[in-house]
């Protein structure tokens, strides 16, 4: 119940979500001290996958074992699953043909947004040259070659770079935590989540299957997805637009609404699951993107925390995490033009729009599901 009351009322990113789980575990039910919160979002914060739902995860499971951290993340997950899940049916249902400004309106929210998420990650991220001339580097490729390889490919070449010349400087916060769990379940979390992301692109091609097929576009976007729902946009835009599972207005405008609801913004995979024009079923089609873009995230979490006192005290995890995210601020950057601002801002207005969006969120502090309504609104009465 209590990860059900914060999937309901946590509005925000994943930064404001770990401040709800902080007031909430460690102020509030003192489930754990300071040291051990900031430890667990630290290791949450370098697993691909919503760091947020990864650190719900792990305190469920520090109080309840496996069942509680399924329940932990279902508790979280399914209030903003169910809203984007209604929202993607009814998306669906709409006459393709008519002229709704207010989706358009949602597609402009989108660039206020991602340029809210891209100024802070690039700060946070990339405070020096070396690695805002990766990220540079990193959305240059991916705007010149598109497609989920090619960023897959960013992703790797920027741990790479970050091993071979980037230095962390000072360590993480460390404190130990009881999590009853032994490194021979951890080894066999991880050795699961391998299998899926090498067998799931086979099944998905070779059966030929559309439920297959879904599964491993959402379960490779979410294995390979650092620093938050954000980031998730351009990977799963070009795994679902070119197929013509969804239009980009469609995905636009998802990405919009996601910003309306509380919860993890991964729930937004729910939206394009019963939005896609090859769902049969609008509810199945959530439920396995739903699934299949979590999983990878709760697989490494349960994996990971086992090994984790070992592997974080090595310079090299944390060199690679370096170069990893700062090539993650290049593909957010490509993503802000293609496909975000190119479908967003079609004219004057719409750029006024957006500034003002981008204005009431950043400097006026306004809640995201209020900037959606302002702009869906304006935009429904014609201003853009």
């Amino acid at each position: 119940m209590i990860f059900l009351k914060l999937g309901a009322t946590s509005f925000g990113g994943p930064i404001a979500h770990l401040g709800y789980f902080r007031a909430e575990f460690v102020a509030r039910r003192t489930w754990l001290d300071e040291r051990a919160f900031a430890d667990l979002a630290a290791l949450c914060q370098f697993l691909p996958g919503p760091a947020s739902s990864q650190v719900g995860i792990a305190l469920g499971l520090l109080k309840g074992g496996l069942p509680g951290a399924l329940l932990a993340w279902l508790g979280f997950t399914l209030p903003s699953a169910l809203a984007m899940t209604a929202f993607g049916m009814a998306v669906k249902g709409l006459d393709a043909g008519a002229n709704h400004m207010w989706l358009h309106g949602l597609k402009v929210v989108a660039v206020a947004v991602v340029a809210q998420a891209l100024w802070g990650m690039g700060r946070s991220l990339c405070p020096d040259r070396a690695r805002a001339s990766m990220a540079v580097a990193a959305a240059i490729v991916a705007s010149l070659i598109p497609g989920a390889l090619a960023q897959i490919a960013v992703i790797l070449a920027g741990g790479i770079i970050g091993r071979l010349w980037l230095v962390p400087q000072g360590s993480l916060p460390h404190s130990p935590m009881p999590f009853k769990l032994t490194k021979r379940f951890g080894i066999g979390a991880l050795t699961l989540f391998f299998i899926l992301l090498l067998l799931s692109p086979l099944a998905a091609r070779e059966s030929g299957l559309y439920v297959l097929q879904l599964f491993d576009a959402f379960f490779h976007a979410g294995a390979l997805v650092f620093g938050g729902g954000h980031v998730v946009l351009p990977l799963l835009q070009a795994q679902l637009v070119p197929r013509g599972w969804l239009s980009n207005d469609a995905f636009l405008a998802g990405y919009g609404a996601a910003q309306a609801v509380p919860g993890p913004l991964f729930t937004i995979s729910a939206y394009f699951g019963a939005a896609s024009s090859q769902s049969p079923n609008g509810w199945v089609g959530a439920l396995v993107a739903l699934v299949a873009i979590f999983l990878p995230g709760f697989l490494l979490v349960i994996g990971v925390l086992p090994l984790w006192e070992e592997a974080r005290r090595h310079p090299a995890f944390q060199s690679v995490a370096l170069g990893v995210n700062a090539s993650v601020v290049g593909l957010l950057l490509a993503a802000f033009y293609q496909p975000v601002w190119v479908n967003g801002i079609l004219s004057a207005a719409d750029f006024m729009l957006a500034v003002t969006g981008y204005l009431l969120l950043v400097f006026w502090s306004a809640p995201p599901w209020l900037v959606v309504i302002l702009c869906a609104g304006a935009a429904g009465l014609g201003w853009s």
